[in-house]
């Protein structure tokens, strides 16, 4: 009888792509893959610490398996990612599920075949976590199940120590991968029919930074673009601190760049990015946005915002407001500040007050959700590209972003999952999109 396997993912997309990762390396294994934890053999655990309610999450998913270990004692149970990394992390989760089969973290998951293969030869845990990160494996083969998007790290780890974010301590010092290992990867993808390819990183535009990747991102974005074929291609996440006019002036050299950038700004406040080491005022973000649209006066612009960081004032926070309203971001991912222990913002003065926090959050929620609504109610009678991903059987569309991100929703006769299809927009409902197709672009 097959073996099967269930995967767990909390957190960013990074951790999705790391999951598909994860799925490669169990399915060369014979695994195959099941929607249910009850009929899985392998349950594996990808976890986040970024934010204090995904690694509650996980603790209390995890806890909920004790009584499926008992009536499946054969049951293998593993936990990776980042919460494992977590210095003493692995302590805590030892002792309060002792259930566990194995844990590994976000600096050897190379090495999930042969921990699975110790502890099927011993009855004891097998916990192995690397403290240091070593060489960038190239071996391990993705089970990607986005088609037709497709997600290829470019980096790994982060230099930037922010100090609200624990990520250069569970993910490492940043690592580039090889220009030629990235482009050959792909073509490959290009080759097997896919239409939309995103480079991932924690900052994407400090790629090569050591000089031992044979390319700067602006170079390396201009090779992965120069593919044949059509396809889009974006890249994240972007910081501010290196964002630069050579990346621009690539994506004007192609068309294939996607004139939509994620710029975190987390504040409006340079006050609080002083506090937050994000190494960039508010002049100089807004200064990249006007050159960023100097080049393309349609470009759009997503971004990350934290309210309630320690020390934010309320003067602070309307800074932020106005920051907003002065880019007018075409969706913003808005965030509580969450204190994450061993990083310096954890151990700040001034931590604000939860109800402070709420109110500032909800304010801010209002804020951008009215300008998301604004620039949907601009798509009306308009007709744009989407690249059709997915259908929505309950509701009976088919599905699909256009350019700068925005979900379509449209009616078909035929399948055109992984299609090019032009959609005239006839409603527009916050941030969804509807209309009718024109015509199928591919045909």
């Amino acid at each position: 009888m097959q073996e099967k396997y269930h995967i767990i993912t909390y957190g960013c997309q990074m951790n999705l792509h790391e999951s598909e990762k994860i799925a490669g390396v169990l399915r060369r294994m014979g695994y195959e893959e099941t929607e249910t934890k009850e009929d899985a053999d392998i349950i594996v655990f990808n976890t986040c610490c970024i934010r204090e309610n995904a690694e509650n999450h996980a603790f209390g998913n995890i806890g909920a398996l004790k009584k499926l270990k008992k009536e499946k004692p054969s049951l293998l149970i593993i936990v990776g990612g980042c919460m494992t990394q977590e210095k003493g992390k692995t302590e805590i989760l030892a002792k309060k599920f002792p259930f566990i089969d194995v844990m590994f973290g976000t600096l050897n998951l190379e090495e999930l075949e042969s921990l699975i293969e110790q502890k099927r030869k011993a009855k004891k845990r097998v916990v192995k976590i690397r403290e240091k990160e070593g060489e960038i494996v190239e071996n391990l083969e993705p089970y990607r199940t986005s088609y037709p998007n497709a997600w290829v790290n470019i980096t790994y780890g982060c230099n930037n120590f922010c100090s609200y974010c624990i990520v250069p301590y569970v993910r490492g010092r940043e690592r580039s991968r090889k220009a030629e290992n990235i482009v050959a990867e792909c073509e490959n993808l290009i080759s097997q029919g896919y239409k939309e390819i995103t480079l991932l990183g924690q900052n994407v535009n400090s790629y090569g930074a050591d000089g031992s990747t044979g390319a700067t991102f602006a170079e390396l974005l201009d090779k992965v673009a120069s593919i044949d074929g059509k396809f889009r291609l974006r890249f994240m996440t972007s910081h501010p601190k290196d964002f630069n006019e050579d990346v621009v002036k690539v994506m004007q050299k192609h068309r294939k760049i996607m004139r939509l950038v994620h710029l975190p700004v987390q504040s409006g406040s340079n006050a609080v990015l002083q506090a937050m080491n994000r190494r960039y005022t508010r002049e100089k973000y807004l200064a990249e946005v006007k050159m960023l649209r100097s080049y393309f006066p349609e470009a759009e612009v997503t971004t990350d915002i934290i309210v309630g960081f320690p020390g934010e004032t309320e003067e602070d926070y309307l800074q932020t407001e106005a920051l907003v309203k002065e880019v007018d971001f075409a969706s913003a991912f808005t965030f509580v500040y969450s204190k994450r222990t061993g990083t310096k913002a954890a151990t700040m003065d001034g931590q604000i007050p939860e109800d402070v926090q709420k109110e500032r959050i909800m304010r801010l929620v209002a804020l951008v959700n009215s300008l998301t609504r604004k620039k949907s109610e601009k798509y009306l009678g308009k007709t744009v590209e989407i690249l059709c991903e997915d259908f929505d059987e309950k509701r009976g569309y088919y599905m699909g972003r256009d350019e700068f991100g925005r979900m379509g929703y449209f009616k078909s006769e035929k399948n055109v999952i992984g299609e090019f299809v032009l959609l005239k927009i006839t409603q527009a409902n916050g941030i969804s999109l509807y209309g009718e197709a024109v015509k199928d672009l591919d045909k």
